[in-house]
């Protein structure tokens, strides 16, 4: 070996740097560059927290030093709100918009002075009046006085205060140190006392105090013309800002146009009901006033009117003034017991009567973000921020609304409920608080319907426990929400117990599956069951082997479901289902799968699961057990009411023109549209007569899935007779009827005129006439479940509203009405013939 070679090699072993380490040394870049980034991941959500701070501070900053543009831009918007209808009015009369414009603008002008100079004549009234009652407030402050210095009831507490404060003030004190420099008395003399000297101010002349009351009024003046010329803009370019607004907000069309008219909607149905309001606030005010005799009543009652516009202190500063002139005017103090009086009777009335009932969710703002939003919008741009403090705030919730990334701003300052009904009841479970989640439980049961509750709410309760069972939760949240069910659960069964005595035999027993949660829901399945007329016992979970099957007392029990809240229930399921089968094998067994996917709900999938029916829901469950027992439910179906004053809606209904054969057109196009809005396969115009449900208009067909190759359902087969008449319960509640699934519907599930038309999703809306009775419905059908919305649902309610409009017009032009024509289709079944039992 070659010393330089030697050489090398023992270096290369001292310093450790052979042929795996000079590897391992060069992949160490490499191998640190993964934790570099998944440190930098981590730091994702804390690096979006700051970033929203620092724009949050920078936006109030903003909004802060450029409140001198921002503010008259703000109330010129607002201003637009109010006088934009009018303007939009004068253009359907034929006006264009810019001479429109200029006369709402120079009427709103024309308004305000007038105002301004009767109420100008009103204070010019009262001030030549007021000397007249210096007599009479000398002589209220005297009394005042006297009666403040009489003897009181903590005058014996202040006397006593007073004597120990003296006794202190007089202890003897240490003598103060000589001053330094200070001279004896033999000592030169004191200097001579300071003279007093007082400064006059000199009078200002008349062109001073001028020059004065210009400056003081030079800042409001400019801030109002300011606003007049934005109002004026904006009236006049109100689509070119509206495309520009949509252009800057970007993302879907869709979402920024929803945004702006929602936003549009609320802030101007705000400001017109505030206008209401105030005016029947203002309006008894100067009427009360006037009865009372407290001079400007007018005066008074516009200025509360006007001040009620201030949330919180506007009314208060508006009291002042009329108490204030009751206590000078009257030399008695029954003018001003009144004067109050009538004021906290009208803040009583409009507080508790008058806004609730016009405002209603105008605003959409809760009362604790109105308050936080008054402080904020004071602080930030003083009195008139407080002004537009409301209207700001709306457009800051809907922006939250519609914008995902600010969606905090819409629970922050929304009014409907952060949680829901179930996530309330899970968090005050997992929070150990079982008596309030017992409480919530019990609000939700309305009528005694436990099983809505079970349906709507145990189940989703219990979904979410599942779901974090081995996610977030630890044994002690997992403790806490099984005790806290079955507390809840006992509760209910104590609140609404059985109608059926305990000895009773049992026709179905529920089993839980595996977990303590499919207990629970067995037990919430046979109270529910119960309750139905059907009794049902639970029964826990246990291992699934030929012991736990063995033990299982099924004798004379029809039915057995098993509940899973596993999403891959399959295996267990089918072992469960097989080794019941052949233990019972007349038993028929349902499978609660709470938790399936849809894959598991087709006719193949329960075939091969082995049971004879499969739910997700606990209404469902009471429906297919009661036909696989042959038993009915105690609900069964709901047969449709006929409303009190059904013989005026039946003659509404001749006198509207709805069934003369000319409406048919209109009826059609109608529900050719709306099928096409809602993208449903068949719509139609159902007119509810003395004993049937007429179908009058209809577009499209439904084909079940299930069975393509048979005859597609038409509009011409939807007529029956009224009780069994879906629409039948639009008209007896006269509201919209939304049914997201009828098949799963305790209301329609068990309905024979509705079985084996594959009917699964109804929605219809009243049709009302002139005099509010309601005929019968614009309605939309499928054969699949599906829901809608809120918007969805006021959009078929106004187009089922102009369809009326139309056929009113149409009806004034007929003149004479042509008779009702037959019946569309064959004619209906009767009650008797669909029901085995009438």
């Amino acid at each position: 070996m070659s010393p330089p070679t030697s050489m090398a090699s023992a270096t290369s072993r001292e310093s450790g740097a052979g042929p795996e380490h000079g590897a391992a040394a060069s992949a160490a870049p490499d191998a640190a560059a993964p934790s570099t980034a998944l440190a930098l991941v981590s730091l994702v959500p804390e690096l979006r927290t700051m970033a929203g701070a620092v724009t949050a501070t920078v936006v109030i900053a903003a909004l802060y030093f450029g409140r001198d543009i921002l503010m008259p831009l703000a109330l010129a918007f607002l201003l637009g709100f109010v006088l934009d209808p009018l303007v939009m009015r004068l253009k359907r009369l034929g006006l264009p918009r810019a001479p429109a414009v200029m006369l709402v603008v120079l009427l709103a002008l024309g308004t305000m002075g007038m105002a301004g100079l009767l109420l100008g004549s009103q204070v010019s009234t009262l001030s030549a009046e007021l000397p007249t009652y210096q007599n009479n407030i000398k002589t209220k402050l005297s009394e005042l006085r006297a009666r403040a210095s009489g003897p009181g009831m903590f005058d014996g507490v202040i006397k006593t205060f007073d004597t120990f404060k003296k006794e202190v003030e007089d202890a003897p004190q240490a003598p103060a140190p000589a001053r330094a420099g200070a001279r004896g008395a033999t000592g030169n003399t004191a200097p001579a006392p300071a003279q007093a000297v007082q400064l006059v101010e000199k009078t200002p002349s008349s062109f001073q105090q001028g020059i004065s009351l210009l400056e003081m009024a030079s800042a409001p003046l400019a801030t109002a013309g300011i606003v007049l010329v934005f109002v004026v803009l904006i009236l006049l370019d109100r689509l070119d800002l509206r495309d520009r607004l949509v252009r800057l907000w970007g993302g879907s069309l869709h979402r920024s146009t929803d945004a702006m008219d929602e936003a549009g909607q609320r802030i101007s149905k705000y400001l017109t009901m505030q206008l209401v309001v105030n005016f029947s606030y203002g309006v008894p005010m100067a009427l009360g006033l006037w009865f009372i005799g407290v001079p400007g009543a007018m005066l008074w009652g516009a200025v509360a009117a006007v001040m009620r516009f201030v949330p919180y202190v506007g009314p208060m500063i508006s009291a002042v003034f009329p108490i204030a002139l009751a206590f000078a005017v009257d030399p008695g103090w029954s003018m001003v017991l009144w004067t109050i009086g009538l004021i906290i009777a009208l803040e009583m009335l409009s507080n508790n009567v008058i806004e609730p009932w016009l405002y209603g969710a105008s605003t959409g703002l809760s009362a604790m973000s109105l308050m936080v939003a008054a402080t904020f919008w004071t602080a930030l741009w003083g009195p008139l921020g407080l002004i537009m403090s409301t209207p700001l705030t709306v457009c800051l919730m809907v922006i939250g609304r519609h914008l995902p990334r600010l969606r905090f701003l819409d629970v922050l300052l929304g009014s409907q409920p952060a949680l829901d009904a179930p996530t309330r009841i899970y968090q005050r479970l997992i929070a150990d608080d079982v008596e309030e989640a017992i409480e919530l439980a019990t609000d939700q049961v309305v009528d005694h319907n436990v099983l809505g509750f079970y349906n709507e709410t145990g189940l989703q309760v219990l979904r979410m426990a599942s779901s974090d069972h081995a996610n977030v939760a630890r044994a002690e949240h997992r403790h806490r929400v099984v005790i806290g069910i079955e507390a809840l659960i006992d509760e209910m069964r104590e609140l609404h117990p059985e109608p059926h005595s305990a000895s009773a035999p049992a026709a179905v027993v529920c089993i839980g599956g595996k977990w303590e949660v499919d207990t629970l829901a067995a037990r919430m399945l046979a109270h529910a069951l119960s309750m139905q007329g059907c009794v049902a016992l639970p029964h826990g979970a246990g291992a699934v082997n030929a012991d736990f099957i063995t033990g299982l007392d099924l004798g004379g029990v029809e039915c057995v479901c098993i509940s899973y809240f596993s999403p891959d229930p399959q295996v267990a399921a089918r072992h469960f289902c097989r080794r019941l089968k052949r233990r019972w094998p007349g038993t028929r067994v349902v499978l609660g799968l709470w938790n399936a996917p849809p894959e598991l709900l087709g006719e193949e999938a329960i075939r091969n699961l082995g049971a004879d029916g499969v739910v997700t829901s606990v209404g469902e469950a009471v429906v297919a057990i009661a036909a696989l027992t042959g038993t009915q439910p105690a609900e069964g179906f709901m047969q449709a009411a006929r409303p009190e004053a059904d013989a005026d809606r039946l003659h509404a209904l001749r006198a509207s023109g709805a069934l003369d054969p000319r409406a048919k057109e209109l009826f059609d196009a109608a529900t050719q549209r709306a099928a096409d809005v809602f993208d449903v396969p068949m719509a139609m115009v159902s007119l509810i007569e003395e004993s049937t449900q007429e179908v009058r208009g209809a577009y499209g067909e439904l084909r079940a899935p299930a069975s393509p190759d048979a005859a597609p359902l038409r509009g011409v087969d939807l007529g029956m007779p009224r009780e069994l008449s879906m629409c039948g319960h639009v008209v007896a509640n006269a509201q919209t009827l939304v049914v997201p699934d009828v098949s799963r519907d305790l209301r329609f599930a068990g309905n024979p005129a509705l079985q084996g038309k594959g009917l699964r999703f109804y929605a219809g809306a009243p049709l009302r006439g002139p005099g509010g009775h309601v005929l019968g419905t614009l309605c939309l059908l499928d054969v699949e479940p599906r829901a809608l919305s809120q918007s969805e649902v006021r959009l078929l309610e106004a187009m089922a509203k102009d369809l009326m409009q139309a056929l009113q017009a149409a009806a004034a032009q007929w003149g004479e009405m042509v008779p009702a024509p037959v019946a569309m289709g064959p004619p209906s079944a009767t009650v008797g013939q669909l029901l085995p039992s009438a």
